[in-house]
């Protein structure tokens, strides 16, 4: 779609999104019950890399696998065993999710 201006508008670019404005209005919170993730030192920041990085999710996904492949080759034959239950239940924990992924998916399709 082309822009339109008004006469003597100019090039005027402006987001409206109530949402936003409701949020700024009333600090963030929109329901009885909300949860506080604490405040960032640079918000803005912050939001840029939610925005073009990825989700806490997505980032904290990207560290599982990453750690995953760094204990596939690592040798845990000389530790404790409350190290090597950690191990093994974050194991498990990225399996599940894994699971979790597939079935969300092989139900859309």
């Amino acid at each position: 779609m082309p822009n339109f201006y008004l006469p003597l508008s100019g090039n005027v670019r402006q987001d409206i999104n109530p949402w936003t404005w409701w949020t700024r209005i009333s600090n963030g919170q929109l329901g009885f019950i909300n949860i506080n993730m604490g405040k960032s030192s640079d918000p803005a920041l912050e939001q840029q890399i939610l925005d073009d990085v990825g989700s806490y999710g997505r980032q904290i996904g990207q560290l599982g696998d990453a750690l995953e492949a760094v204990l596939a080759h690592m040798k845990t034959d000389t530790w404790n065993s409350d190290a090597k239950e950690a191990v093994e239940a974050f194991k498990f924990q990225l399996a599940e999710i894994r699971r979790l992924k597939r079935s969300r998916a092989d139900s859309k399709t």
